[in-house]
């Protein structure tokens, strides 16, 4: 998966989860809000990933041109 495509799929993930986690707050339901959180975090982790990928990217093409 590329850095963008895991970026995108990161901030869906956050946004889903933010949704989740402000429906179970809304309705008591403590399941949905700790699913909620799980998908922020997993959004998060693939926006890390991304950031990864691009930062050995540019290392990678940094040193090519050396």
């Amino acid at each position: 998966m590329s850095s963008n495509n895991d970026r995108i799929s990161g901030i869906a993930d956050q946004v889903k989860g933010d949704v989740k986690d402000k429906a179970g707050d809304i309705t008591g339901d403590s399941q949905q809000q700790g699913e909620g959180k799980v998908d922020q975090a997993k959004g998060k982790a693939k926006e890390g990933m991304a950031d990864a990928k691009d930062k050995f990217g540019d290392l990678m093409y940094n040193d090519d041109k050396k």
